[in-house]
């Protein structure tokens, strides 16, 4: 019976100028920049996808802690469909609604109602703090949903800014180092040279 020839397990490095004798202090420089630029990456672009969905949410919160909900009264007929070509188009048509406050001042003004809903209708508005109409707060799972999308778009475009950054860094050392490789080639290119016979 064969007996299979003993295996030796090579350790994994992970640091690529770990014992290279061929090792310059620009490498290692260079190294720690990937480095840290993929951690702050990571970190930075998580940490501002995070504060931007909370500050997108709180937004929400602040903007729906400014309205309220009135029940309102259609004073006329609404327009049976919607004029064409006025941009923005929902289906509803603007109407003249009429609702009492708790102090039971009577407030008018004008809110998208559904087309031809008639005078008398029950509708549902949203106010300001002024008694004025205002389009409808993004709430519930809308909200969360928005705050997200704004997380999701911020934290990687924060991350591809810092990875630029890294990269200029890098490209710098880099332009750096290969200067350096040019003035040590004017040194020993001349005496290569001579040593290899004037092949060199």
């Amino acid at each position: 019976m064969a007996r299979t020839p003993a295996t030796t397990v090579r350790p994994v490095r992970l640091w690529r100028w770990r014992r290279n004798p061929l090792r310059r202090h620009s490498d290692v420089v260079e190294a720690w920049i990937v480095l840290a630029t993929w951690v702050l990456v990571l970190l930075c672009g998580v940490l501002a996808g995070l504060l931007a969905a909370q500050a997108s949410a709180a937004s929400y919160a602040a903007r729906l802690a400014q309205v309220h909900p009135v029940t309102a009264v259609l004073t006329d007929p609404a327009a049976p469909a919607a004029a064409p070509g006025t941009g923005y188009d929902d289906g509803r048509v603007w109407a003249t609604v009429r609702w009492s406050d708790p102090d039971g001042a009577v407030h008018t003004d004008r809110a998208k109602v559904a087309p031809g809903a008639a005078a008398g209708s029950i509708v549902t508005v949203w106010a300001n703090h002024a008694d004025h109409v205002v389009s409808p707060p993004v709430t519930g799972a809308s909200a969360d949903l928005q705050a997200a999308l704004t997380g999701v778009l911020v934290g990687p475009s924060a991350g591809a800014a810092l990875w630029c950054a890294g990269w200029l860094v890098r490209g710098r050392l880099i332009r750096r180092r290969m200067a350096e490789w040019d003035e040590e080639w004017k040194q020993i290119g001349p005496r290569w040279g001579n040593l290899s016979g004037g092949r060199g």
